[in-house]
């Protein structure tokens, strides 16, 4: 049964990203539309060898769209997706306006795979955080075996989790350092280059970022609510992937030894853990690809119970995109999509 798609936002970075994944899956598409505000109409855009002109989402007619993977912000998603699921598109966002709604699966299909047939409650599935994402499915068969009681998180975020202004911030601060040029921050709070910022997203009352929080309430309504979840998220002058070091405190006793043999076998994972100079993987080599990369994987000698690992992903990828087009293979091979007629 071939499945229409419609991508919102499809000229940004996670957009085009979706086109790319949507048309390497093993999904049978049959129409796909790219869909971006008024002044991306008749922009061109790649889906294998086809050529898509973008349409306008004010007036694009959604009824005859199966699946719409949205990627457009949270203020255009809160507008939007109840509209584009009252035409009878089941809507999968990238943003984090619907993350938190009860009536909303928050979805990692190596996680929870089964609560996308919780759409049906408003139509919409949201896609978690990028950076919850790849730590989930790291802590996810960990889980099962251990039971875990805490994670403290740090992360070493890329430009790219802030879309392509970002990137090109960072481009335009790093050449302007080797021409004695100005520095000014434009999107960040300071200076990019050669530098890291321990900030993302807006400060909450308890001192906390957003991103922090989102962490937090995540992990907890994709995997289980009595974890304890810490956070301190960084943003680092690296274009593409996130990285994470993690420590995990568990109920029962588990060796790193056994944890790594877990990993190994797990859904989504790739172990890469040498104990030798390179034998671990960093973000630029995770680029392009879909799994989640573990290295570093070691006991706390602190703690008898606890382990430390290192946990690295390509965001735009596994932390957004491919996490979309993972969703919608779910709800086809659960037989949750209603073909609409030709």
């Amino acid at each position: 049964m071939s499945i229409s798609f419609a991508i919102v936002g499809a000229t940004g970075n996670v957009g085009t990203e979706m086109l790319t994944i949507l048309s390497e899956s093993d999904l049978d598409c049959g129409e796909v539309y790219a869909v971006a505000s008024r002044r991306s109409i008749g922009r061109e855009l790649s889906f294998g060898d086809k050529t898509l002109k973008c349409h306008d989402l004010e007036t694009f007619d959604f009824s005859k769209v199966d699946i719409c993977l949205m990627s457009a912000g949270g203020s255009v998603s809160k507008e939007w997706s109840p509209k584009i699921a009252a035409q009878g598109a089941i809507v999968i966002d990238n943003s984090s306006a619907w993350r938190m709604d009860p009536d909303v699966p928050l979805v990692v299909p190596e996680v929870n795979a089964d609560a996308v047939a919780d759409y049906k409650k408003k139509g919409i599935i949201a896609n978690p955080n990028c950076s919850t994402i790849q730590m989930v499915v790291a802590l996810k068969p960990l889980h099962e075996r251990a039971k875990i009681k805490r994670v403290v998180i740090s992360t070493y975020q890329s430009v790219s989790g802030g879309g392509k202004k970002n990137m090109d911030e960072l481009w335009l601060q790093t050449k302007g350092i080797y021409s004695n040029d100005e520095l000014k921050p434009h999107n960040f709070t300071k200076q990019i280059a050669f530098n890291v910022i321990p900030h993302i997203d807006v400060f909450m009352d308890d001192g906390d970022t957003k991103e922090e929080w989102k962490m937090k309430v995540e992990t907890k309504k994709i995997l289980d609510p009595k974890i304890k979840v810490t956070a301190t998220c960084v943003r680092v002058p690296t274009f593409v992937g996130h990285a994470e070091a993690l420590n995990i405190e568990f109920e029962e006793e588990l060796s790193a030894e056994e944890a790594r043999e877990i990993l190994r076998t797990s859904p989504g994972i790739m172990v890469v853990d040498k104990r030798e100079d390179g034998g671990y993987v960093t973000p630029i080599e995770c680029v392009g690809e879909f799994a989640t990369f573990v290295s570093r994987i070691r006991d706390d000698s602190t703690h008898h119970k606890a382990i430390n690992m290192w946990v690295v992903s390509d965001n735009l990828r596994k932390g957004a995109a491919l996490n979309a087009v993972q969703i919608a293979e779910c709800l086809v091979n659960r037989g949750l999509v209603e073909k609409k007629a030709a």
